[in-house]
């Protein structure tokens, strides 16, 4: 992790050096001298952050390491932000910039001076590397003597006994399927998943069945490693070919080159039907490496790969057959816990509830019920031992050596991550348990530390790129996706967010803060609260802080936040959403480095007039607070890249963009940086033009325009060729939106677009937009049926119509809406038909009709609909929903809707609004 950090620094002190160059007169050389001095030292780093666990004096070496580079960035923070804050004016008769440059000099002096210090602290804790022979190749070779442990573990997998084995059997009878099937072309079977998962297992005990055994002439297991040599690989295979044969192995092999050894294994296999295992394969290098040496022989011949990695899979080409590994069932879990913890005894059951607790602590990872099973089935069973371990499972998982194979397997994924990555996946820890992270707002904190490298794309993106290097590694996992394929949210597994919180406790990166627990020294850099309790914000350890994040909606901070604002001078991120908050004091402007303030779903009634003075903010999420304006002084904030400035005035409808909006300076458009921009109200119709300077939007909604501002308003959108999310909407319900003029060049990367307001018809420039994915259109009252239109849009996965058509029948035709998941028909006052066609709606899973007064009958074809999960009646005519029930309606009539899994129906109410219940 030192390694990590070192690296973050020097592209911060890179990037001082050439983009800051003016800042540095007087201290530049310093500030060169000690990026160089860590760029020496970071070829040591990422070996002796492997192996420290076993080296005391290593250990406190990195230690040293990592807090002088924590230091170094207090420093340039506090540095840069002298150097370059913006100035209110100077005394009478007394120049400004005499002022500055007086005050510039004597901080220079300063900050000279603790640089120098830090160069000479740094410059001994090298030669102290040295000095004490820390890095000694011959006490372990390499760090890849971490690995040599667990190198063999497929081969000890093939000894397991199979009554081990829980929650396999399915899916080892599909694998043996695959490998024994008369397929003669060389198939890759790649087993894909998170360590700990029992690929290895899986793949071993497919290879042990009888079928198989008997089906290939020979078969190799091969383990790769992170760490691997193509040579010794392919020796490996030659020695394991030739003693199975019982055959001699040539004496001349260890002398062969790499294509002599190629070669051999070659002819060794060219008329076989083998079988080949590559266990534990990390990137697509290694098979790339080894791949030639396999002949695709036509005779039935399989391999089968081990991977963590989704791009690996993904890379193998054609004949590869992915078998991405599942966590086990709750049952499955259940009984392999339970033949570890508790041998062929039932739980005790004052045991019960925290079992269950434990496994489900687990998450399904058979590595972790097996070892956790194993600890706990020696120690006594009373509820008191078992909850100590529950509750300190980070430190049970780095000081028991039971659980020391769960961390270290863990671990491999930790360690063979760029130190970019190890910055972002440490991050996500800070989160509670099982929280639902979402994507957004993990990319917007991110960018906000500085963890994302600037390149040819923005910094949202590439940090998308990270986000999903992460999944693709099977170290974070999918919650949600947005309908479409793209990431909406993602979760941490339990046991690997424990194994990240041991890490960032080790290396001081974060803290979590819960049952008012001490807060420890020790210059942690970043801390979340979980449940109420004081802050000693006075508290040394906190002045270092770059993240604060709250996730305890019972805290209020009212009291504390002007003091916190001067312990809390470093930080990048203050995430305070939900808290018990009604006003944010002017001293919380001090804290010049912020870059996200999260004050969303608190009672804040105004922000501090001195906002201007956050010149770095980036985030600033004030939605659904108490907010009636935002200050003037916004529009200094140059460096805004998202604004969220609206409240949701009908939750359960959110799809509908049903928001109000802040009021806001018309300036606003001069913040050029902005990326998100929602919801801001067209005051005037001024904001319609200026609008389009704004031309790096991403996501625009607009609200309040009139009839005779939409010329202007499409020639402001086509200026915006990045825009992926557009939402308009009209000044009033009955007022037209006049969008006729952004033909024929709309934003070509639009894929969500909501237009509220009267359409004459169906916009020609819409059937156009080839990415558009989502749509809604709401207040339209179109008088033509607009399907035909919109049926044209070859990626439409969602579509909502809102009072958008007067007419009566709606008809989906054969072909039409092919990749279409969802649609909602509401407020629909006239339809009294729905014809869908067989063929049509192919991709359908979940229809809505809310509150179609008209409509008595389902939908005719509704039995196509194969794929159709859900099915909502809200609000409808009893005659539909009486239809479908047991009581009045008849088996022809339930048996077309037989085929769904869940049918809602429901019914709003002023006391308990709109309440649903199963209908089947």
């Amino acid at each position: 992790m030192a390694e990590s950090v070192a690296g973050f620094l020097l592209e911060k002190l890179s990037a001082l050096l050439t983009q800051e160059a003016s800042l540095l007169w007087g201290v530049r050389t310093e500030v060169k001298e000690i990026n160089l001095e860590l760029e020496n030292m970071r070829a040591f780093l990422r070996d002796a952050d492997r192996r420290k666990d076993s080296n005391e004096g290593l250990r406190t070496w990195v230690g040293q390491v990592r807090d002088a580079t924590y230091e170094v960035e207090d420093i340039i923070d506090e540095f840069v932000y002298r150097m370059d804050r913006p100035q209110r004016g100077g005394f009478r008769g007394f120049p400004l910039n005499t002022i500055t440059l007086l005050r510039n000099t004597r901080y220079r002096h300063r900050f000279a001076t603790e640089l120098q210090d830090l160069k000479r602290r740094i410059a001994a804790i090298s030669m102290r590397k040295d000095q004490y022979n820390l890095i000694n190749t011959e006490d372990g070779s390499s760090s890849q003597d971490a690995n040599e442990r667990w190198k063999h573990r497929g081969e000890t997998a093939l000894y397991e006994d199979d009554d081990e084995i829980v929650g396999l059997q399915e899916r080892i009878d599909q694998i043996v399927l695959w490998l024994t099937e008369k397929e003669p072309r060389l198939t890759v079977i790649s087993v894909v998943g998170m360590g700990g998962l029992g690929k290895t297992t899986l793949v071993a005990k497919a290879c042990k069945h009888h079928m198989v055994k008997k089906h290939f002439e020979c078969c190799v297991w091969v383990t790769v490693s992170q760490f691997y040599n193509v040579e010794g690989l392919l020796k490996s295979v030659i020695t394991d070919l030739f003693k199975k044969n019982k055959l001699e192995v040539p004496s001349n092999v260890g002398s062969m080159d790499r294509h002599q050894l190629v070669e051999m294994v070659r002819d060794s296999l060219d008329t076989k039907r083998y079988l080949v295992v590559l266990d534990d394969v990390w990137n697509v290098g290694a098979w790339t490496d080894l791949n030639i040496a396999f002949p695709r022989n036509r005779c039935g011949s399989r391999i089968m790969l081990t991977t963590r990695n989704q791009n690996v899979a993904s890379a193998l080409g054609d004949g590869n057959r992915p078998f991405p590994l599942e966590r086990l069932q709750e049952k499955e879990a259940w009984v392999l816990f339970s033949k570890k913890a508790f041998w062929k005894e039932p739980c005790p059951p004052e045991l019960q509830h925290l079992a269950q607790k434990i496994v489900e602590k687990c998450g399904g990872l058979p590595l972790a019920i097996v070892s956790l099973g194993s600890l706990l089935s020696w120690k006594d069973k009373t509820a008191l031992e078992w909850n100590r371990v529950y509750g300190n499972l980070s430190w049970q998982l780095t000081n028991d050596q039971m659980l020391e194979r769960v961390k270290h397997i863990l671990l491999l994924s930790f360690y063979d991550l760029p130190y970019h990555l190890k910055h972002c996946f440490l991050y996500c820890c800070m989160f509670p348990e099982d929280y639902l992270i979402h994507r957004k707002q993990l990319i917007r904190l991110w960018v906000a530390e500085g963890f994302v490298k600037t390149g040819k794309i923005t910094m949202e993106e590439a940090a998308e790129g990270y986000l999903k290097e992460l999944i693709h590694r099977n170290i974070l996992q999918v919650v949600e996706t947005n309908g479409f394929g793209r990431l909406r949210a993602c979760r941490m597994h339990d046991i690997m967010r424990e194994v990240a919180l041991s890490i960032s406790d080790e290396e001081k990166f974060c803290m979590t803060y819960d049952e008012l627990q001490a807060m420890q020294n020790g210059k942690v850099r970043r801390m979340s609260i979980y449940s109420s309790g004081e802050i000693n914000h006075s508290n040394t350890g906190m002045t270092h802080l770059r993240s604060l994040m709250v996730f305890d909606g019972n805290m209020s901070f009212s009291s504390s936040l002007n003091t916190m604002a001067s312990s809390f001078r470093l930080l990048r991120v203050l995430n305070l959403r939900g808290i018990l908050i009604e006003s944010i004091p002017d001293e919380v402007t001090n804290m010049f480095n912020l870059r996200y303030l999260n004050l969303s779903e608190t009672n804040v009634r105004e922000l501090p007039v001195s906002l201007w003075k956050l010149q770095n903010l980036q985030t600033l999420d004030v939605r659904n607070t108490k907010l009636e304006r935002l200050p003037s002084g916004i529009v200094k904030l140059q460096k805004l890249r998202h604004l969220y400035i609206y409240r949701i005035t009908d939750k359960f409808y959110d799809d509908f963009d049903c928001f109000s909006s802040i009021q806001v300076p018309i300036t606003i458009c001069n913040l050029t940086s902005l990326q998100t921009l929602r919801v801001i109200e067209n005051v005037e119709g001024e904001l319609v033009r200026k609008v389009g300077n704004l031309t790096q939007l991403r996501s625009l909604s607009i609200s309040k325009v009139r009839e005779i501002d939409g010329a202007e308003l499409c020639n402001s959108i086509r200026k915006m060729k990045h825009l992926l999310k557009l939402s308009v909407t009209a000044n009033a319900e009955e007022e037209t939106l006049q969008l006729e003029a952004l033909s024929p060049n709309p934003p070509p990367l639009l894929q969500k677009l909501s237009l509220n307001g009267r359409l004459e018809k169906v916009p020609r420039w819409l059937s156009s937009l080839v990415n558009l994915a989502h749509l809604s259109l709401t207040w339209s009252k179109l008088r033509e049926d607009p399907l035909p239109s919109l049926q044209a849009l070859p990626n439409l996965i969602s579509l909502f119509l809102r009072r958008a058509y007067e007419g009566q029948q709606l008809c989906f035709r054969d072909g039409s809406f092919t990749k279409l998941s969802i649609l909602s028909l509401r407020d629909i006052k006239h339809l009294n038909q729905i014809v869908i066609e067989k063929g049509a709606l192919a991709s359908i899973q979940e229809l809505l009709l809310i509150n179609c007064g008209e409509l008595k009958t389902l939908p005719e074809g509704i039995e196509y609909l194969t794929g159709l999960q859900e099915l909502a009646l809200l609000e409808m005519p009893t005659e539909l929903t009486d239809r479908l029930t047991q009581k009045d309606g008849s088996e022809e009539y339930r048996s077309k809707v037989g085929h769904i899994p869940i049918i809602l129906h429901g019914q709003r109410t002023e006391a308990e609004g709109l309440v649903m219940e199963p209908l089947n």
